[in-house]
């Protein structure tokens, strides 16, 4: 396939949607659809390029194979979003979000606090899962902390 005009349209595609990923803000055009669009394009060339060799099997049995790890993942991001966002509705976060503030958490404490509770939560969650879970607890906790930023872009700024 790599020597062929299906392989080379291909590398074009690819290299096309990917320009459009950093204009997102010019284009007004999420990153999602010209990659999603790309993907789709690209696929059909890899079956065009197997059924012009005469070899329809492999082309679908690898169609198979990236669908399915596809729809694993996503079954996958669905549930891990599903926790977090029962854990939110339930107030979880909030309430460890008062228990930092209130004890006076610096950020250096509340990072350890999160590192922690990661190592001792990974072993049951996903890496993923404990990863978004955390993340959601130092956005709660930071969330109206402006002692973080000196450089008065607060909330947008990079200073520290």
């Amino acid at each position: 396939m790599a020597d062929s005009a299906y392989g080379y349209l291909g590398i074009l595609v690819f290299f096309l949607a990917y320009a459009l990923v950093p204009l997102e803000n010019y284009i007004h055009l999420r990153k999602s659809k010209p990659v999603m669009l790309a993907a789709g394009l690209i696929w059909i060339f890899v079956a065009l390029a197997y059924e012009a060799a005469g070899d329809i099997h492999t082309a679908h049995e690898a169609i198979k194979s990236c669908l399915l790890e596809y729809a694993e993942l996503f079954l996958f991001l669905l549930t891990a979003m599903t926790y977090i966002n029962s854990l939110e509705e339930r107030n979880v976060f909030l309430g460890l979000r008062a228990l930092l503030v209130n004890r006076g958490f610096s950020l250096r404490r509340v990072f350890w606090a999160t590192g922690v509770l990661a190592f001792l939560i990974s072993p049951f969650a996903d890496n993923l899962t404990t990863a978004l879970l955390m993340g959601s607890i130092v956005m709660a906790v930071g969330v109206d902390n402006k002692k973080i930023c000196d450089c008065g872009l607060y909330p947008y700024c990079h200073c520290r």
